[in-house]
């Protein structure tokens, strides 16, 4: 856990996969083809508050939906990525715009298409029910699912690692 806790110390951007991972990986489609998707509100907490202690976080997922557009704009997430065959490109548009290094980025991926990505940053994460070969090749692997808190146990990690999790927390606590 010390080199999770160091390579954590060292993250400046977080990127999440949608599907799979900040939801539970089920899609959920009416007849006329319009798509719902489930978040889970304390993930969307917990990138709230990475996000205050300076951590940029974004999106890079496969697939398009204006269901993800909504969302993050409510989060405050300005890095969103939809329609990505290849992670790739979008994750060095990121490095290169906000001028960091892939040792600065985190990646939380469940399944194979995220490897490409989680094998070139710092911090590459699986969540809990994630693909098998997706898990082998993460450096830590959430306790919580897809869509179940896998995103808040990431940020709170960092968070923890940084030294920025309790001064977060401490607002709840006030009189």
């Amino acid at each position: 856990m010390k080199d999770i806790m160091a390579r954590a110390a060292r993250i400046k951007l977080v990127v999440f996969d949608v599907d799979g991972v900040l939801t539970d990986g089920g899609l959920f489609m009416d007849k006329d083809g319009h798509e719902y998707k489930m978040f889970h509100s304390r993930d969307g907490h917990g990138m709230k508050m990475l996000l205050a202690t300076g951590v940029e976080i974004a999106i890079i997922t496969g697939r398009t939906s204006t269901v993800v557009e909504h969302r993050m704009n409510g989060l405050g997430i300005r890095y969103v990525y939809q329609g990505q065959r290849d992670k790739r490109v979008a994750f060095n548009q990121l490095l290169e715009q906000l001028r960091i290094r892939a040792d600065e980025a985190a990646y939380v991926g469940d399944d194979v298409v995220d490897l490409p990505v989680m094998r070139k940053v710092g911090l590459a994460v699986a969540v809990q029910d994630a693909h098998e070969l997706t898990k082998k090749h993460a450096h830590w692997q959430t306790p919580s699912g897809g869509g179940r808190g896998a995103a808040r146990d990431l940020c709170e990690l960092i968070m923890e690692a940084q030294g920025t999790l309790a001064a977060q927390l401490a607002a709840y606590l006030a009189d």
